[in-house]
């Protein structure tokens, strides 16, 4: 990893060689004040990526070309936070690290599944199948250094049980949709590495230059998809221009960069059950605004999820947070 004296550069500054190790040290431990702040942010987090389908329904272009508009629409955002975060004199920009290359890399994979997963199988296999995220991030977190605790794994277990009575009453098992479920579960690998690279980024950079450099690589990754699969690039109306605008500011801007500051406070094992508020906040959304179905199951699937949070939470500040 880069030493310290790097650290204060700006975004504009020459970027050092990528090399940053996946298996850099620990943070040491933080006040408990900042891990519910940081928990805060995660909550934040969840609700502003869950409400991302709202805005895809209504972004009248492919959904390859919306992936791409949400990261790349960011970037102007992004940047003004990374070079206030310069400007601060103690954030730190860690360059085009291995870690931050790896994080826009996954996000990209994570995306473009996801898609995939959401055209050859139902939606509600493709949710379900992506909510195992944290399955990978409990059983990768040692790559990173960080111990997965038996409280982590019995909520994860709860919020597993929970994501599948939210979603459970429109599973559909078939041989005709097995590569689409097959995306689905390489959607979770993504985003589950993605947590794993974004929180050894941060324990040498900044939240907002971090998601800056990564949003550009997935911006490249996502926009080369785009235009093979769909080159068709504009909205057909002002709505679709208007949601395109508010799934890049609020649920990239927002959302990703709400987890990308958790991820500098909290555990990658713990933070990545921030997946299934967002399947319970995708609910809530599609219930509000859509009318959809929010039965007793999907409640009590709600009710699940909240409880492994809660049975998964850090009992103090430790290193491994």
């Amino acid at each position: 990893m880069h030493d310290q004296s790097r650290g204060g550069s700006s975004v504009d500054s020459v970027p050092p060689d990528v090399g940053s190790a996946m298996s850099s040290a620990p943070r040491p431990s933080e006040p408990r004040s900042v891990a519910v702040l940081a928990f805060a942010a995660l909550v934040a987090a969840a609700i502003a990526m869950g409400i991302s389908p709202v805005f895809v329904r209504e972004a009248q272009v492919g959904p390859f070309t919306s992936a791409f508009y949400r990261v790349f629409l960011a970037l102007p955002l992004l940047w003004g936070w990374a070079r206030m975060e310069a400007r601060g004199g103690t954030a730190k920009d860690p360059g085009w690290t291995k870690a931050v290359v790896l994080a826009g890399v996954f996000f990209t994979i994570d995306l473009f599944f996801w898609h995939l997963a959401v055209l050859k199988t139902t939606i509600a296999n493709a949710t379900l199948l992506a909510t195992m995220a944290p399955v990978w991030v409990m059983l990768f977190s040692l790559t990173i250094g960080e111990r997965v605790t038996r409280v982590m794994v019995i909520g994860l277990s709860s919020c597993i049980f929970g994501g599948v009575l939210l979603v459970g009453s429109s599973l559909q098992l078939a041989p005709e949709r097995f590569l689409g479920d097959l995306y689905g579960v390489a959607t979770s690998v993504g985003f589950g590495l993605y947590f794993l690279a974004v929180r050894v980024a941060r324990r040498e950079g900044s939240a907002g230059a971090i998601l800056y450099r990564s949003s550009i690589v997935t911006s490249i990754g996502l926009g080369l998809v785009a235009g093979v699969a769909e080159n068709a690039w504009l909205p057909t109306g002002l709505s679709g221009v208007v949601a395109l605008v508010l799934m890049s500011s609020v649920s990239h801007v927002g959302g990703q960069g709400l987890l990308a500051y958790a991820l500098g406070h909290l555990s990658a094992a713990f933070s990545s059950l921030v997946i299934f508020l967002e399947a319970l906040a995708a609910a809530f959304f599609g219930w509000l605004i859509f009318g959809e179905t929010l039965g007793p199951w999907q409640i009590a699937g709600g009710v699940a999820i909240l409880a492994g949070i809660w049975i998964a939470r850090p009992r103090e500040t430790s290193a491994s947070d």
